[in-house]
């Protein structure tokens, strides 16, 4: 039976998801609001959306780490905190300059987040309860996603006491609030691999390299490409090489050695880079094209991609399903969908005698998304070694920021001059590959046998030895020899597995 305590948790845990994707996507639609309004020029601007991924992408292999040491509770609450008291201080901002050091501390505040989210689902939930959670993990990215758009273009609207865009700003302010009242609630789990000290030097590659590649990547396109745009990449290579060395030489790396040992999670991260490569890009140059090309207003913009958003949350509902029937072929399929739209867009966009064929193919591409987003995490999850949660857990969500950020980087390129057309072209052979990497994903799940490797698999959820599994109104175990007691199954809607016997969680 489900105390309230752990009916609270999702709902405070994927409130930050929430609030972490929102930021992002709600200044796609208010920076043009935000020059106006405080006098921005092109670079404070382009910071004022770059400079919250910026932070956020740094800070999350470090952050994974730091939930480690302090505790997930602990690191959720503080980069709650830390992302709230930004928020407002943003919101308010009377200059440019205090915006983006606003959008900085959030994105900080985000990184600390990000990481603990899916560590406390890995291990405060039991087993048979985890598939759920990352697929209302994946669902409340994509919704989060689109409502910063849609929520934003009506806000700056309706322009409720005359706030505009801080409005926008301020509606993740309460969200913030409530985690914070209900975070007590949250079990106290100590860290994976709880040790005295976080590696300094790793932390201090990760960090300068990640900082030196993401920054040039975001601000180069419109500074023209100078020289140092092309030196600092040099340097994050250098410092990336550095820091993926050095983890074979410390006692105590940031990331696990058994983390990348998996060809299964070298892949699916791999997956997540490129699919995301084209999402974030994507909505992205809608928002530019429709406000910039053809002139429509915030809430104009937002309402047509309203499609997307309810296609989106229909997807996350059926991913579950999709997800244990054809496993990494849903993925492909939603890869494939998404590079469909991206070439009729557009051909229908801002044509009235098409409208209806364009917001049924930004539906179906938001069903696209909603399956992908909601489903790749539990599929990437579930094959990572028990030992290597938590790396992956800031793993994940790095791989998804540099994916967005390549993605827009080069769509940007793509775009200039408003040519939709080259932009769109890139955004299908982007969802292309990443079809092609999920392929790569399900053959690594078929031809996986033999010792350590094999996993156990009960619907989404991964089983090991010592874990109780709820069957139809009855339990059944597997026991020491990592075997599923067969006299324990339930004979309705389940099937046993043989299971390794090294993996241990708790029921």
């Amino acid at each position: 039976m489900t105390t309230p305590a752990q009916g609270l948790l999702l709902p405070i845990i994927l409130s930050g998801t929430f609030v972490q994707l929102f930021s992002v996507t709600v200044m796609q639609v208010a920076v043009v609001d935000v020059r106006q309004d405080l006098g921005a020029g092109a670079g404070a601007s382009q910071l004022v959306l770059a400079g919250y991924t910026l932070t956020y992408a740094c800070s999350l292999i470090v952050s994974a780490r730091l939930g480690d040491r302090y505790g997930y509770r602990r690191m959720f609450i503080a980069g709650m905190a830390v992302f709230t008291v930004a928020s407002v201080g943003a919101a308010a901002a009377p200059a440019a300059w205090v915006l983006v050091a606003g959008r900085l501390v959030q994105g900080f505040g985000s990184g600390l987040m990000a990481p603990q989210i899916l560590s406390i689902i890995q291990s405060a939930l039991p087993v048979h309860r985890r598939p759920a959670a990352l697929s209302a993990f994946g669902a409340t990215m994509a919704a989060a996603s689109l409502a910063g758009p849609v929520l934003g273009g009506v806000l700056i609207e309706l322009d409720p006491l005359g706030l505009g865009w801080r409005a926008a700003m301020l509606l993740t302010v309460p969200i913030g609030i409530a985690a914070l009242v209900l975070s007590p609630t949250l079990p106290s789990v100590p860290g994976g691999r709880a040790t005295k000290h976080v590696d300094p030097v790793g932390a201090s590659l990760s960090l300068s390299g990640l900082a030196l590649l993401v920054f040039p990547l975001t601000m180069g396109r419109d500074a023209g490409w100078p020289s140092w745009t092309w030196v600092s990449l040099a340097l994050a290579v250098v410092l990336l090489a550095g820091f993926a060395v050095s983890q074979r030489k410390v006692a105590d790396p940031l990331v696990h050695p058994s983390t990348l040992a998996q060809p299964a999670t070298r892949w699916g991260l791999g997956v997540v880079l490129v699919f995301n490569a084209g999402v974030p890009s994507f909505t992205l140059l809608l928002s530019m094209h429709l406000q910039g090309a053809l002139g429509w207003s915030p809430l104009q913009t937002g309402l047509s991609v309203t499609p997307y958003a309810v296609g989106a949350l229909a997807g996350s509902g059926i991913a579950t399903s999709l997800g244990r029937r054809f496993g990494a072929g849903a993925l492909t399929a939603s890869a494939l969908a998404m590079g469909f739209v991206s070439l009729v867009v557009p051909v229908t966009i801002g044509d009235p005698d098409l409208l209806w064929v364009y917001w049924t193919a930004l539906c179906l591409g938001g069903v696209g998304f909603g399956v992908f987003t909601a489903s790749a995490f539990t599929q990437i999850v579930a094959r990572a070694p028990a030992e290597a949660a938590t790396s992956v857990s800031g793993l994940l969500p790095t791989a998804q920021q540099l994916g967005g950020t390549l993605g827009v980087t080069f769509a940007g390129i793509a775009y200039a001059g408003g040519a939709l057309w080259h932009a769109m072209i890139y955004e299908a052979v982007a969802f292309g590959l990443a079809a092609l990497s999920t392929i790569g994903l399900a053959r690594l799940g078929e031809h996986r046998s033999g010792g350590d490797d094999r996993r156990g698999r009960l619907g989404d959820g991964v089983v090991a030895r010592g874990d109780l599994i709820a069957g139809s109104g009855k339990g059944f175990a597997v026991d020491e020899n990592g075997r599923v007691a067969r006299d324990q199954c339930s004979p309705v809607r389940r099937r046993c597995f043989e299971l390794p016997a090294r993996r241990h969680v708790d029921g």
